[in-house]
């Protein structure tokens, strides 16, 4: 999402107003991440997977970034089924592997994945300045919207600058191993990266007061929402609600 691979498109997501996308998302994401059943992530698995396919983002690149996410996942399949107390599935080698723990574990890993599909499809379309003009416009604190664009803006600077710092230190003869010299030197790339970032960070702050920065950027670019908007939000804000029905009637043992 850094990069913004997913930001620039024509698709019917990319066409709704950020504010609205940014409000989909942290409903839908909210009540995944709130439940307590399997049910409820399903439906807004199913529901991620309808709004990645309407973004119309490159499946590759889908496929890619769910592998990492849920390269995480697997470890809690190796420790919660046997760290988890329940009704014994199987047992050998020492290790128990519970009814619960394997049910644990499936609900994080619907959890994860529907709010991977949600935030992925919501808000990786939207570009970063946009990004933080919404979330400002939500009622999110300024210093926390500016906060978020200069990190966006100068990560890429950061990582540039310690790229050339490790060709240079390669080309002094630096070869990384599993020694105290290595970790000396990269201890000491990291420095001069964190040294070199606050002394940017002090230009750029002047410069920035010298162009009359007042702590509000100006922005020509205009948040227009219309009926479409307005109705993608009510069939959200419908989903969430009929998916805390459901986590509310399979509590109770109806579902």
């Amino acid at each position: 999402m850094i990069d913004e691979h997913f930001a620039g498109g024509t698709s019917p997501i990319h066409a709704l107003d950020p504010r609205y996308r940014l409000a989909a998302c942290l409903l839908l994401s909210l009540v995944a991440a709130l439940a307590r059943t399997p049910q409820t992530p399903l439906l807004i698995l199913g529901a991620g997977l309808v709004l990645t396919v309407l973004s119309g983002v490159s499946a590759k690149l889908v496929l890619r970034r769910a592998a990492a996410v849920n390269l995480f996942i697997i470890f809690l399949w190796l420790f919660l089924p046997v760290s988890t107390p329940g009704m014994p599935l199987w047992q050998g080698l020492g290790l128990t592997v519970t009814r619960e723990g394997v049910a644990l574990a499936g609900l994080v890993t619907l959890k994860a994945n529907a709010v991977f599909l949600c935030v992925l499809s919501l808000m990786g379309t939207i570009p970063a300045p946009a990004l933080g003009r919404a979330l400002t416009a939500l009622g999110a604190p300024a210093k926390f919207s500016f906060l978020f664009v200069f990190t966006y803006r100068y990560l890429h600077v950061i990582a540039e600058e310690y790229g050339r710092l490790v060709t240079a230190a390669r080309l002094r003869g630096f070869v990384p191993a599993t020694d105290g010299r290595t970790y000396r030197t990269y201890a000491a790339l990291v420095a001069m990266v964190l040294v070199r970032s606050y002394d940017r960070s002090q230009r750029v702050y002047q410069a920035m007061l010298l162009r009359g920065f007042t702590g509000v950027f100006p922005c020509l670019d205009r948040f227009a929402a219309g009926r479409r908007d307005v109705l993608f939000l009510g069939c959200v804000v419908a989903l969430a609600a009929g998916a805390v029905w459901i986590e509310w009637l399979a509590g109770r043992g109806n579902v």
